[in-house]
């Protein structure tokens, strides 16, 4: 937690503030700048939640002795402004924290631009395991049906089919731990194609398998989205490109 940065804003605010690590939220806190009704962006599950609301963070700021020593001076404190003002909808509050109002136009928290380029370049990486796993597993559907063993002897493309077809089901489950594993596959898929295709002189085949593995290679490591669009493109296009070739060997 020391580490971490964080984006927070009032219930009546559409912009949000930060970031902060939380050394400054405790000094906000102990000034009456944070309470427990002000909301804090948590990148896990891509939402403004009040600071109340999660334990760990209000126990730090706000621990039992400190709420103990204010709370006559809180019972007695005057109304706040944003008390008196009409509460916020979710609507208005997502608008602001996305930057779609006039007045966060603009404005987007780089934390939030980070998490949607990594949810692209997940499901970009899902859809090019699919592709991949196509190619290699459907020259084989026949004798995966029959699981005659004798034929799949001669499919060796079969595992590393079935092997895609896994890291596309961990990803699309949210299971991001297996991207050292894609790397790992795509490292894999750029030699094993690569050198088959370079030493049959096979150019067109060469580049799609190129563009594949090195596309799904940096959807897993890209944080902004032009980036991140720009490489799922290319992944995408080329594993398409490596299962067409494959399928039509």
């Amino acid at each position: 937690m020391a580490t971490q940065e964080y984006y927070i804003r009032e219930a009546s605010e559409n912009e949000a503030r930060g970031p902060f690590n939380i050394e400054q939220l405790v000094s906000l806190a102990e000034t009456g700048q944070v309470t427990v009704e002000t909301l804090w962006y948590d990148a896990a599950i891509e939402d403004w939640t009040a600071i109340g609301a999660t334990e760990d963070l209000k126990s730090t700021l706000f621990p039992e002795k400190r709420k103990l020593r204010m709370k006559v001076k809180d019972a007695a404190a005057p109304a706040r402004r944003s008390d008196l003002l009409p509460p916020i909808t979710v609507e208005e509050m997502l608008a602001g924290a996305e930057g779609r109002t006039p007045e966060t136009r603009g404005k987007i928290s780089p934390l939030l631009m980070q998490a949607h380029a990594a949810r692209i370049g997940m499901w970009a990486a899902v859809l090019c395991l699919v592709l991949a796993s196509a190619g290699e597993l459907l020259p084989a559907a026949d004798a995966i049906q029959a699981m005659d063993v004798n034929k799949l002897v001669y499919q060796p493309l079969v595992l590393l089919g079935a092997f895609d077809l896994f890291l596309a089901i961990m990803l699309g489950l949210g299971v991001t731990a297996f991207y050292p594993v894609v790397r790992f596959r795509a490292s894999l898929g750029l030699g094993l194609f690569g050198f088959v295709y370079y030493t049959q002189g096979q150019d067109m085949q060469l580049i799609a398998a190129i563009g594949g593995c090195a596309g799904l290679y940096m959807e897993t490591v890209c944080i902004n989205v032009f980036p991140v669009i720009v490489v799922s493109l290319l992944g995408i296009a080329g594993m398409a490109g490596t299962s067409y070739y494959l399928l039509n060997v």
